[in-house]
């Protein structure tokens, strides 16, 4: 009879095991933004590791404007009593866009497409081609 090989040895590995710094402090919801997608991507290179950083501190800019807008509200008025947008929203939406546009231009927004069943020419391979 033959000799049944080894079983391997497995050992759990941590969600955490993968730990880039970022090069700057970063605030509660930039941090979180960072931890995420190094958990994900694991980022390294100088250049990636600086444009991740720039999109969450734009993130924590966007999040401490809003906190200032929920608090004065979306309306204020002036001395004469004009209602007026908060003059901080065009700024949070800065930041907001900024932040997307930085982490598509890393390419963390992009999800891979799952080839759909059929024929590969009419959708198959994830590209949806009209029929004739």
């Amino acid at each position: 009879m033959a000799k049944m090989p080894e079983k391997p040895t497995f050992s759990v590995v941590s969600d955490g095991t993968v730990s880039f710094q970022p090069p700057r402090p970063l605030g509660p919801h930039g941090r979180a933004l960072w931890d995420k997608i190094q958990r994900e991507y694991a980022i390294s290179d100088a250049s990636g590791c600086e444009l991740l950083c720039q999109a969450c501190a734009s993130l924590d800019t966007a999040e401490s404007l809003g906190e200032a807008i929920a608090r004065d509200g979306h309306v204020i008025y002036s001395r004469a009593g004009v209602p007026r947008p908060h003059p901080a929203i065009k700024d949070q939406l800065a930041c907001r866009s900024f932040t997307v546009k930085t982490l598509e231009r890393l390419g963390v927004t992009t999800e891979g497409v799952k080839p759909a069943a059929g024929h590969p020419l009419r959708g198959g391979l994830g590209v949806l081609v009209p029929p004739r």
